[in-house]
C-alpha cells in the first residue's frame, strides 16, 4: 500500500475567514491525505515549524487578507534556514494574478486561487508529490 501524502494546511497573520481552508483540508483528507490544520492566526516561522515536526509533504498556505507578498518571503526563508528542501510549499486564497509568477519565481509550487475546482486540488498536490518523488 502507498504511503498516505502528508499535508499541513496554514493560515498565516491576522486573516481569520477559514471556511475556505478547512473545505480544502476536508477535500484533501476524503482524496485518502492526512491533514494537519494549524488553525487561524500563525505565524509563518511557526507554520514552517510544524511542518518540519509533522514532516509533512505538502505546506498549504491561505491567504485572503493580500499579505501573501510578505508572508511567503517568511515562509521561504524559515524553510531554508531549517535546511528543508523537499516540503512543497503551495498557496491559495485571494492573490491577485499579477503576484501570482512573482510567487513561482521566489519558490511557491503551485498557486491554487480560490475559485480552484476541489478535484483540480487535489490533483495537483499528487501530481507534485509524484514529481518530487520519494523523500
Amino acid at each position: 500500500m502507498a504511503e498516505s501524502i502528508r499535508v499541513l494546511m496554514a493560515k498565516v497573520g491576522l486573516d481569520g475567514h477559514d471556511r475556505g481552508v478547512r473545505v480544502v483540508s476536508r477535500c484533501l483528507r476524503d482524496a485518502g491525505m492526512d491533514v494537519i490544520y494549524t488553525g487561524l492566526h500563525r505565524t509563518p516561522e511557526e507554520v514552517v515549524d510544524a511542518a518540519v515536526q509533522e514532516d509533512v509533504d505538502v505546506l498549504g498556505v491561505s491567504l485572503l487578507s493580500g499579505a501573501h507578498m510578505t508572508a511567503f518571503p517568511r515562509i521561504i526563508k524559515r524553510l531554508e534556514e531549517r535546511g528543508v528542501s523537499d516540503i512543497i510549499l503551495l498557496g491559495g486564497g485571494v492573490i491577485p494574478d499579477e503576484d501570482v509568477s512573482e510567487l513561482k519565481k521566489m519558490g511557491v509550487a503551485e498557486i491554487l486561487l480560490q475559485d480552484t475546482p476541489p478535484n483540480v486540488i487535489v490533483d495537483t498536490v499528487r501530481r507534485l508529490v509524484r514529481e518530487r518523488g520519494p523523500r
